[in-house]
C-alpha cells in the first residue's frame, strides 16, 4: 500500500497510540484486501455498542482507546445499545448489565461519538452525500447508504469503523471503487406494494444470491421499504449494495443486459415467509427493526387507535431513536397503550432470551437473527396480523 508521508508518520506514532492503533488495523485490512492506499471519508458509523454483544472484552477495548487519547476526526454515530437508557427496567433489564451498557455509552462520547444509538442515522442525524466514501459498520445502514443515497462503504466491522472514525481515512478497495458496485444479477420483482412484502423481498433474494448486488425492476420503494430491503438482504445474504430502476443514484451507470434474470413473485415469499415462522404464539412482539421513522410511526398509532390490547401475557415493543420518539408525542401516546416506545435499542441486541423464547416481529432481519442471536422462536407477519395475536 501507498501511504503518504502523513499517513506514515502516523503509523510512526507521531501522532499518539489511539491514532496509532487505528491506522495499524485500517492498514491491515487494507492490505488483506488488495488496497492501492487510504481514502479520505466524510462520516463513520458503529456497530459493538450493545453490552450483550462486545461482552467485558469489548469494554476494555473501549477503556485502552480512550486511556490511549483516541478521538474521532469526522463525524460519528453509534449503534443501538442493549437497552432504553430511560427506561430499561420495562425491558427486564438487570443492574450489571445496565450499569456496563451506560458505561460502553460513555466511553464512545469521550473519543467524539454521537451517542445517538441509532441502526437509521441517516434518517436526519448522519446523511452523507453522492460520491461520499464513509466507513459504516451497520449491516442495513451500509446498504441503504450505499444503494439509496450513493455514498461509497464497504462492510465495515465495529473495530474497522472506529478505527476509521479515529483516522479520518479508510482502505480504498470493494465498494470505494465504482468497478465494484456493478449488479451482478438483475431481480424481476412481482410483489404486493407492502413494507412487509418489501422485507420478505429482501429475504428471498437474500438467500437467493448471497453476496452479490442485485438490480431490481418492478418496484419503487421509498425509505421505509428500502430500509427493510437492505436489512433483510443484509442478514439473509450479507448484501452489502443494490439497484433500483429508476431510484437508486447509480442505476444507468452499468449495463444489465447480459445479467441473469431472477423473478421474484409469490412463491419465492411465501418460501421465506414459511422458513422465517417458526412460533405458533409468542411472549413478546417486537416491532422497529430497522428503527420506526417518522412515518411509520404516525401509520402504526393511526392503525392502533381506537383497537385494544386484550392479551396481558403478550408484551409489545416499538422501537426507534430517541430523535423520533421526541417528536412523535400523540403517536407515542396512542402506541402506549399497548407497549413502551423505546429509544435507542433493539430486540436483536437486548438479552431478551433472559425473558422471552418466543417473539414475533415484522422484521425479516430480525426474524433471521431472533433464532441465532437471542435464542428465540419466531413469528414473522405484517403488523396488521401480529395486533390480531393479542386483540
Amino acid at each position: 500500500m501507498d501511504l503518504t508521508k502523513e499517513e506514515q508518520s502516523i503509523l510512526d506514532g507521531e501522532f499518539g497510540e489511539g491514532a496509532q492503533k487505528a491506522i495499524e488495523l485500517i492498514v491491515a485490512l487494507g492490505k488483506i484486501y488488495g488496497a492501492d492506499g487510504l481514502v479520505d471519508i466524510t462520516s463513520a458509523h458503529l456497530s459493538g455498542a450493545s453490552y450483550k454483544t462486545i461482552g467485558d472484552g469489548g469494554l476494555l477495548y473501549l477503556e485502552d482507546m480512550v486511556n490511549g487519547g483516541a478521538k474521532v476526526t469526522v463525524p460519528s454515530t453509534l449503534n443501538p445499545v442493549g437497552m432504553d437508557r430511560k427506561r430499561w427496567n420495562e425491558m427486564h433489564i438487570k443492574d450489571d448489565f445496565a450499569e456496563k451498557q451506560i458505561r460502553i455509552i460513555d466511553l464512545y462520547g469521550k473519543m467524539g461519538i454521537q451517542t445517538t444509538c441509532s441502526c437509521t442515522p441517516y434518517d436526519g442525524v448522519n446523511v452523507p452525500k453522492l460520491g461520499d466514501h464513509v466507513a459504516w459498520a451497520e449491516s442495513s445502514a451500509l446498504s441503504y447508504v450505499n444503494s439509496f443515497i450513493g455514498a461509497r462503504t464497504n462492510r465495515e466491522g465495529g473495530p474497522g469503523a472506529l478505527a476509521a472514525a479515529i483516522l479520518g481515512k479508510t482502505a480504498n478497495y470493494g465498494l470505494h471503487l465504482k468497478e465494484n458496485r456493478a449488479p451482478t444479477v438483475v431481480i424481476d420483482a412481482d410483489i404486493p406494494d407492502t413494507l412487509f412484502s418489501h422485507s420478505l423481498l429482501g429475504q428471498a433474494v437474500g438467500s437467493v444470491i448471497g453476496g452479490g448486488i442485485p438490480y431490481y425492476r418492478g418496484i419503487k420503494p421509498g425509505m421505509e421499504e428500502g430500509k427493510t430491503m437492505a436489512a433483510a438482504m443484509a442478514a439473509a445474504g450479507a448484501v452489502a449494495m443494490f439497484h433500483v430502476e429508476g431510484v437508486t443514484p447509480e442505476w444507468k451507470d452499468f449495463d444489465v443486459s447480459e445479467l441473469e434474470v431472477v423473478h421474484i413473485g409469490k412463491k419465492e415469499l411465501d418460501d421465506a415467509y414459511d422458513k422465517l415462522n417458526t412460533a405458533d404464539d409468542v411472549q413478546l412482539i417486537a416491532i422497529g427493526c430497522p428503527h420506526l421513522t417518522e412515518k411509520e410511526m404516525h401509520e402504526i398509532a393511526s392503525l392502533l387507535k381506537g383497537r385494544k390490547k386484550r392479551r396481558t401475557d403478550v408484551e409489545i415493543w416499538f422501537c426507534t431513536s430517541e430523535r423520533v420518539r421526541s417528536k412523535c408525542p400523540e403517536d407515542v401516546r396512542i402506541m402506549e397503550e399497548f407497549g413502551p416506545v423505546l429509544a435507542d435499542t433493539c430486540m436483536v441486541v437486548s438479552p431478551i432470551e433472559g425473558t422471552f423464547s418466543r417473539t414475533a416481529t415484522n422484521s425479516c432481519k430480525a426474524g433471521n437473527y431472533l433464532p441465532t442471536l437471542c435464542s428465540q422462536k419466531v413469528m414473522c407477519k405484517d403488523i396488521a396480523e401480529l395486533l390480531k395475536v393479542v386483540e
